[in-house]
């Protein structure tokens, strides 16, 4: 298929978010494209197809090996075989697909999703919902111009003992809660060093490299590891960290901060890795207080969080002036007294992924961004908490100030790093 010029998907667009605007009926079956199907676009096939209300009408991935992969899978699945894109903008461009699943490496989730947006499909976009601060605000925009859901798959947001537990922080079950902590203690192995070399036969390396600098191809800058290095990824904070920064916020009911610090560094492993494997940061708000902390290395547990079967220990602590509570995906537990004692606790099993899919099917249909349990205003600020954090350790550890009405610091060296230029023509716009 020819790939969609800038102009002729413009164009395109622009009929396209017109004629998107229909309510979807509870018998219709809403058409899906999966764009990047690699680790976690395969748990994105799996959910949608055991899903009656939804169709998987294509795939799209800058690997063709791995794309006809994905196709197969599809197809043992639902007896149906996807089309097959390799352009995003050719997907955006086809009028059959009312809604696209992005789980796109972390420097292609602002672009991806403003493109979709301007075609006038609906969204679900892994987490972190933007690459930089600059993106997330632009992301908001396209939703809100071009009239999309926009879900960010932060999907502890959908899990149900987790709502349970933030609405009995609300109620006061432990008092006025003053201290969140996230906690990303997962042991990650070292990724080494790898050689440049050429392109593998059917990879597209400049649409996968999109917005940011050309390099020589290295396996090491494609597929997972992508995620440890500041062109394309943001650290284990905004990886699986992310995830325990929204939970830590929602719970203690903030939003942007007044400050923050941030220190720590890559230790142990000689590696290609840029980004820290320990990070401590300081969220500062006044009359809260919000910790996070990842360890990447060998460490023990903290706070009766669920230790897993490898070792790591992933969840928060909320402290309030009656007790305290640790949450993580096991269920809840919360202690009052002194000493404390286990008062109430929840254990639970399940599948966020599908209810947080569940979720955004609702919304599409329903047409209300209100009703996303993570929309992109929602996840784009739990991602600017990563983001902040790793400016402050990347500019040396220093405290920032940051004025949270306008989104800024009165640094200039931090705000080029909320900013960063990008590779034409994987620009990010400016929608205001």
């Amino acid at each position: 298929m020819p790939s969609t010029t800038r102009r002729s998907f413009i164009q395109a667009s622009a009929f396209s978010a017109l004629s998107a605007s229909r309510v979807w009926g509870a018998n219709d079956r809403i058409n899906v494209a999966i764009v990047g199907v690699g680790g976690r676009g395969q748990a994105h096939i799996k959910a949608y197809a055991a899903r009656p209300d939804v169709n998987i009408y294509a795939l799209c991935d800058v690997d063709q090996a791995n794309l006809e992969r994905s196709q197969a899978h599809a197809r043992q699945l639902t007896g149906v075989t996807p089309k097959g894109f390799k352009e995003m903008r050719d997907v955006f461009a086809d009028k059959q697909v009312q809604a696209v699943s992005m789980p796109l490496p972390n420097h292609w989730h602002a672009l991806a999703t403003i493109w979709a947006c301007q075609a006038g499909k609906d969204v679900y976009v892994e987490k972190p919902a933007c690459h930089d601060p600059y993106e997330g605000r632009q992301m908001v925009a396209a939703a809100r111009r071009y009239g999309r859901m926009v879900q960010i798959g932060s999907q502890s947001r959908s899990a149900p003992h987790k709502i349970r537990a933030v609405q009995l922080l609300r109620e006061g079950v432990i008092g006025k809660v003053y201290l969140a902590k996230g906690l990303c203690f997962k042991r990650r192995k070292s990724i080494g060093h790898t050689p440049d070399e050429p392109v593998p036969p059917g990879v597209d390396w400049d649409r996968f490299r999109g917005p940011a600098p050309m390099i020589p191809f290295s396996k090491n800058h494609f597929l997972y590891n992508w995620h440890w290095f500041w062109d394309t990824g943001n650290g284990d904070i905004g990886n699986q960290g992310v995830h325990e920064m929204d939970i830590a916020r929602w719970g203690l009911d903030v939003g942007l901060p007044r400050s923050v610090v941030a220190s720590g560094g890559k230790y142990v492993y000689q590696d290609d890795q840029e980004t820290p494997n320990t990070l401590l940061a300081r969220f500062d708000y006044g009359d809260k207080e919000l910790v996070f902390e990842v360890r990447g290395l060998q460490t023990g547990g903290e706070g009766e969080l669920a230790t897993d079967s490898n070792g790591n220990v992933i969840g928060n602590l909320f402290y309030g002036d009656e007790g305290w509570m640790s949450l993580d995906g096991s269920g809840y537990r919360i202690f009052k007294g002194d000493p404390a004692k286990l008062i109430q606790s929840e254990k639970v099993k399940g599948d966020t992924l599908a209810e947080h899919l569940a979720n955004f099917v609702s919304a599409v249909r329903s047409r209300k961004y209100q009703d996303l349990h993570a929309d992109v205003d929602i996840g784009r600020i739990s991602a600017d908490l990563c983001h902040l954090a790793n400016i402050s350790y990347r500019l040396g550890g220093r405290q920032l100030t940051f004025d949270a009405q306008k989104e800024s610091f009165g640094d200039a060296e931090a705000h080029r790093l909320a900013h960063p230029s990008y590779r034409a023509p994987y620009t990010i716009p400016n929608l205001g």
